[in-house]
């Protein structure tokens, strides 16, 4: 399936749903995909801030608890794009790491993605059309410690989407990771106290001692250049993109 996009239109007429999209680099994602003509369906388990976001954007909200992955067994999604965004983060040492804590991670992050993919495959290998983006981080290709559920499930999600790239390369369907590094967002403000409390040094200092130390690049990526990196895989010169990442990560993994 193939569209005509006129210019700065390049994803006009394409249906997407962005999880996390209420917030954060989801939203940031959200607003860059409806600059480019998309129809975006913000998917959040803040009730608030989806309406918010797609009213705004004059989209739809879907109101979704990820961490329920049972009640999506059975769910089928129509729609062209599927950006898998949504995240939490806890930071511990593994021996002090909560069990349920654990798992309610990897529910979000990595069997309600799988879902969520099974649910969209159908309709997109029937139109011979599909885009599946997984937002890991630079942590699906490296480790950090105290982070031990966060980085388990993105490099698990590398997986996935490289299974995905797979099966669907002969039925119109691409999928990739893109790979950030650190993002001023909510979630990673809520880390700093953990990471103060972790590394044993004061709030102030987990900036860049912590949270940039590995980055040459001493800056945080923003929302809504990521954003521009899944309008490209999405848009008309992204075909060939799968199976693969498109990393900001500011140079970490260069070393």
């Amino acid at each position: 399936m193939t569209l005509d996009p006129t210019p700065g239109q390049t994803l006009a007429g394409r249906r997407v749903i962005v999880t996390g999209g209420g917030s954060g680099i989801g939203e940031g994602i959200a607003r860059t995909l409806a600059g480019h003509g998309a129809e975006v369906t913000i998917a959040d388990l803040n009730e608030e801030a989806a309406n918010g976001v797609a009213d705004e954007l004059g989209g739809k909200a879907w109101v979704v608890d990820l961490g329920r992955t049972t009640e999506l067994d059975d769910l089928r999604l129509e729609t062209d794009v599927l950006v898998n965004c949504a995240g939490i983060q806890h930071v511990s040492p593994i021996e002090e790491f909560d069990p349920d804590r654990f798992r309610l991670i990897h529910r979000i992050m990595l069997e309600a993605p799988f879902l969520l993919i099974r649910a969209a495959l159908p309709a997109m290998y029937a139109q011979g059309w599909g885009r599946i983006v997984n937002i890991s981080s630079v942590h699906g290709l490296v480790a950090s410690p105290f982070k031990a559920a966060y980085v388990a499930a993105k490099h698990g999600l590398e997986g996935l989407s490289k299974v995905v790239a797979l099966e669907g390369a002969e039925k119109g369907v691409t999928s990739v990771c893109i790979n950030p590094g650190y993002a001023w967002t909510p979630l990673v403000e809520h880390q700093l106290a953990d990471q103060a409390k972790a590394h044993n040094m004061p709030v102030e200092e987990v900036r860049d001692k912590v949270l940039l130390a590995p980055q040459p690049i001493k800056d945080f990526v923003r929302p809504e250049d990521l954003g521009e990196m899944v309008a490209f895989v999405c848009g008309p010169h992204g075909a060939m993109v799968s199976g693969t990442n498109l990393i900001a990560d500011g140079a970490w993994t260069a070393r």
